[in-house]
């Protein structure tokens, strides 16, 4: 089992974090996510992402394809790109983005978050059928982008399930 550890914001966590991992006090299978709250969108600052640790991260959610791409270029850690992202967050839909995106940024993967909020998805007390739903159509919307990486980029390759770098919570 994989451990996932997503710091919010404060890359001192992250450096004390894996100061931690390296002493042995965390299980060395722990993977460091770090958060597109952190606001990174620089290859400078992803630079400075990776070198303190992260195994893959987020850049803020509009991040341009020349910024992506240098980005990219910098460091080695694969990218979890918001391909649609909730309104409370600016609301981006990338779909059609998703050939060029890949092209420039991968390894990467693409994040699907619809809706209004994360407060919204992702509280305790919504219903089960509110979650059912959302999986639905997390579920419609990933076919969808897999039918337009197809039909526009075709040469790309999608990961195979269960790819090496892709990692779940434990």
């Amino acid at each position: 089992m994989v451990t996932v550890v997503r710091p919010q914001i404060y890359e001192g966590v992250l450096l004390l974090i894996n100061k931690m991992w390296a002493e042995g006090l965390i299980p060395k299978e722990t993977i460091f996510k770090f958060s597109v709250f952190g606001g990174y969108c620089s290859a400078a600052g992803a630079k400075v992402i990776e070198s303190m640790g992260a195994n893959s991260m987020n850049p803020i959610s509009d991040v341009s394809l020349p910024i992506l791409g240098s980005i990219r270029k910098a460091v080695d850690i694969p990218l979890d790109v918001y391909i649609i992202i909730v309104d409370a967050f600016g609301g981006m839909f990338r779909a059609y983005e998703t050939p060029e995106i890949a092209r420039v940024a991968s390894p990467c993967y693409f994040k699907i978050e619809p809706g209004t909020s994360e407060g919204d998805i992702y509280k305790p007390w919504v219903s089960e059928q509110f979650h059912d739903n959302l999986i639905r159509q997390k579920v419609k919307i990933a076919s969808i982008l897999l039918e337009i990486m197809d039909r526009h980029a075709p040469q790309l390759k999608s990961s195979e399930k269960g790819a090496a770098d892709l990692v779940f919570p434990a």
